[in-house]
């Protein structure tokens, strides 16, 4: 825990204040939830002064009442629900609660029925008058995921199915609430996130981290109650003793890892992505202010709410008795607790100085960190190991693939492709044996099997694309480390992909050229929301190679749970799954699209086709290319573990994803369908997309399976080109870095083998 705990001096006053706003909202006596002294015995307020320490009273009040709020929601859930497993009532009980969030803080709401209807109405009223409407989105859109996603808890446990690590990740965030949390920080601190950055990755990844570190701890402390007495299946400890096979507490110790993981990538976006985010969007010192304040308080709350969990009785086991004893002193005011606002001008406290915080450490956790930035590139490997996947599906291949083949040759000859780029030194990636080396109309051809000749040589052109470029990418702007080359080049990419199917300007590479003929081919005939999801997911994939060009400049292999989200953009899937639903036009309600098992769906299938690629391309991205972004590197780092132990890890969690794609699509597309009382066409339209995805992921192995560009022959042809003097040689450039670089790094360089990469053993 890398922030120090504090305290805010206005706690006495939340108790109080809290004990009769719940007694008010009928959630003591009479609720058959809680009795006074269990409210007391959580203490909610010592919570919210931990992680609050800065704001007023008053402030402290409201927030402390709205953790009231969510806890008792959580424990009336689990007395009226989830013990009786009732899943119907539930949902009728969830249905109602969005009543009392009404966008427009003059809006009604009707009678409430309960104390969570009741103490809902009566925070909503006195929170959202002060925010702007883009706050009371978003933090109504994080509360209803807090909400409705406890019925995915609860579907879990009727099927009595511990979850697999990526889906309990991605779940935990909406049913853990620490995105709910996180928004009520922005209100504490008095400073929202400005709307234009909201959505960006930065802020997202700070978000997201925020929210897995406060997870992932709580399932630390929560494991003993939850596994012993709730009969909760979803907590992080349980999930990765069940996939790793390991014991309880090598499993507690993977928790933690990761945990530290997580509150690192918090660290790393903070110091590295907010800077430049700032200056792209124009945001002024106030501005910027107000999101280091926000910042500041997600890591008081991260603190904070360790201070509590070691306090509160709520999750009391023998690891925290001591804890316990604490707290009363605490309350009395003997204790040695963290004194209100205490501050020392001697003190290293604030952003990006946790790494000085010598008591806060561990040599092991320091072990992992030196391990993320000291992987030396270039290292033999020998040919990938290609474990026995689990592929439960039949392929089938479309019958126009030799056409296909011919006519997505002429198309690259035509768009220039296979020939130099004038002025760009490196960026000749590809002639036209590598293009047959790829052979995408084959990975076209098992996607879609039933395609018309149009359609595959459309599929056949986006898959050339999106592999050209993302060869592209590392050789022209990541042999020079040029982010702002990089940059540019994503800005210019955009011009050619207008919305109104206006013009565009002259293409100056064979990159602008092909995108902007594939763009005319795909999106004239779409309608205009298919024609932004389309746009937006190509500006997705090329903003990741940016990310992954970052993570090259800095020599840091990503934290796993970073690398897995941003995977599913680097590797074009959300472009060609969106190439997949076309077919399915106004018969599917778009809401359905955005519903959290059809996500879960899609997730499982891009991981699962994501990681295939990673085992494939080992070799070629490890010892060919220096590459740091492979799914087996990153469980090697993690775990720091060897070559084949990563790989039978990694090809565990795509057993995992595919076992999730069947249980989501057998078990929750059903109750999906009646929930949102899809009509015949649509739930046949939405069975024939889940039959789409099973191709998609079938044409992706088989792909991978039958293609030279992965073997070591083609590696090596294509490593050991001659290499000219000039641009367009046909060399394949390498990264140069060989390391750690940058002040203060020499003493960190490992010497290379003299002469060249491609002459090494």
């Amino acid at each position: 825990m890398p922030y120090p705990a504090r305290l805010n001096p206005h706690l006495q006053e939340a108790r109080e204040h809290s004990t009769q706003w719940a007694r008010a909202m009928g959630m003591l006596e009479g609720s058959g939830i809680w009795e006074q002294e269990d409210l007391d015995a959580h203490d909610y307020a010592l919570l919210c002064a931990h992680t609050h320490p800065d704001c007023s009273g008053a402030e402290l009040a409201l927030i402390t009442d709205w953790y009231v709020w969510v806890f008792f929601f959580d424990d009336h859930f689990l007395e009226t629900f989830k013990r009786s497993q009732d899943r119907e009532a539930g949902k009728a009980y969830l249905d109602r609660l969005p009543a009392f969030m009404p966008m427009d803080p003059a809006a009604g709401t009707p009678e409430p029925t309960n104390p969570v209807e009741a103490g809902l109405a009566d925070l909503w009223a006195r929170t959202v008058p002060s925010m702007s409407s883009d706050w009371r989105a978003r933090f109504r859109e994080s509360t209803e995921n807090l909400l409705n996603e406890s019925l995915w808890e609860l579907s879990n446990i009727n099927i009595h199915r511990v979850p697999n690590p990526v889906e309990y990740i991605e779940m935990r965030r909406k049913v853990g609430g620490a995105p709910w949390s996180a928004g009520l920080v922005e209100h504490a601190v008095g400073a929202e996130v400005p709307a234009v950055i909201a959505g960006s990755r930065p802020m997202r990844v700070l978000r997201d981290a925020f929210a897995d570190a406060v997870h992932l701890r709580n399932d630390l402390f929560s494991y003993q109650r939850e596994i012993e007495d709730e009969g909760e299946l979803s907590n992080g400890v349980l999930v990765l003793e069940t996939f790793l096979c390991c014991t309880t507490q090598e499993a507690a110790d993977s928790v933690n890892e990761l945990l530290t993981s997580r509150l690192r990538q918090f660290e790393d976006t903070t110091l590295t992505e907010l800077g430049p985010l700032f200056a792209e969007h124009g945001l002024d010192p106030v501005a910027c202010a107000g999101v280091l304040a926000y910042v500041k308080g997600l890591q008081d709350w991260q603190s904070g709410g360790q201070e509590w969990h070691m306090r509160s009785s709520r999750y009391m086991n023998g690891a925290n008795e001591s804890g316990g004893a604490h707290a009363a002193g605490e309350a009395s005011g003997t204790g040695q607790a963290a004194t209100p606002g205490a501050w020392s001008p001697f003190a290293l406290s604030g952003l990006g100085v946790s790494a000085a915080s010598l008591p806060l450490t561990t040599g092991r956790a320091e072990t992992a960190r030196a391990r993320t930035f000291s992987h030396v590139p270039f290292q033999k490997t020998g040919p990938s190991l290609l474990p026995d996947f689990f592929m439960p599906f039949p392929l089938r291949l479309n019958a126009h693939l030799p056409t296909a083949r011919r006519h997505l040759t002429d198309w690259a000859h035509r768009m220039g492709i296979l020939e130099p780029q004038p002025g760009i030194p490196g960026a000749q990636v590809w002639d036209e044996e590598r293009l047959l080396a790829a052979d995408l109309p084959l990975c076209a051809a098992g996607i879609h099997p039933d395609g018309s000749l149009d359609e595959l040589d459309v599929a056949s052109g986006w898959l050339a694309w999106g592999t050209y470029a993302d060869d592209y990418y590392p050789a022209v702007f990541g042999r020079t480390h040029d982010l702002a080359g990089a940059w540019a080049c994503n800005a210019r990419l955009g011009e050619f992909m207008p919305l109104d199917m206006g013009p565009t300007p002259a293409p100056a590479t064979a990159l602008e050229r092909s995108l902007a003929d594939l763009w005319a081919r795909t999106a004239a005939p779409m309608e205009d929301p298919a024609r932004r999801d389309l746009r937006q997911s190509i500006e997705d994939m090329t903003a990741s190679w940016l990310w992954e060009l970052a993570n090259q400049t800095k020599n840091r292999i990503p934290d796993p749970v970073d690398y897995i989200e941003m995977r599913r953009h680097t590797f074009g899937s959300e472009l060609t799954m969106s190439l997949c639903r076309l077919a399915r036009g106004r018969r599917v309600p778009p809401e359905i699209y955005r519903s959290g098992p059809v996500r879960s769906l899609e997730n499982a299938a891009m991981d699962y086709a994501t990681l295939l690629n990673d085992v494939f391309s080992y070799q070629k991205e490890i010892e060919f290319e220096g590459e740091i972004h492979n799914g087996v590197l990153v469980v090697q780092n993690f775990f720091d573990c060897d070559y084949p132990t990563g790989v039978a890890v990694v090809n565990d969690l795509m057993t995992s994803r595919m076992r999730q794609f069947q249980h989501v699509a057998e078990h929750e597309f059903p109750v999906l369908y009646d929930d949102f009382g899809l009509a015949p066409e649509a739930r046949r339209a939405m069975d024939g997309y889940v039959r789409e995805l099973r191709h998609w992921m079938t044409g992706i192995m088989n792909w991978h399976r039958e293609v030279p560009r992965y073997r070591e022959a083609e590696l090596l042809r294509v490593q050991r080109r001659p290499v000219g003097a000039g641009a367009g040689s046909g060399a394949r450039p390498v990264a140069p870095w060989h390391g750690p670089t940058g002040l203060g790094t020499s003493a960190a360089r490992i010497p290379m083998p003299a002469g060249p990469v491609g002459a090494r053993p």
